[in-house]
């Protein structure tokens, strides 16, 4: 959500649904979006696609959310569009 809020120039909606025996939620921003060459790196640790003076960050968010959502059997995953937003989905089981 951090993220959602730092790069968007819109609304942001988070959303969940019970899928079978998961918990899926998703954040959607309508931010800067990420260009689609950065995708397949964007949960690796000190990795930031986005690289402005507006914010500050270690690039290592997403790779710890990626890292507690596994451990808790669960996956994440991103969605985005240049100028258009992103959307970061996780799913998880139900206890």
């Amino acid at each position: 959500m951090d993220n959602a809020i730092q790069y968007t120039v819109g609304s942001i909606q988070i959303t969940d649904e019970e899928v079978g025996d998961r918990i899926v939620i998703t954040v959607k921003d309508e931010g800067l979006g990420i260009a689609e060459k950065y995708l397949a790196r964007i949960f690796e640790q000190f990795y930031r696609a986005v690289r402005d003076n507006r914010t500050a960050g270690s690039g290592l968010g997403l790779a710890i959310a990626k890292e507690l959502v596994e451990a808790q059997g669960g996956t994440i995953s991103v969605q985005s569009e240049l100028g258009v937003g992103t959307a970061f989905t996780v799913s998880l089981p139900l206890a």
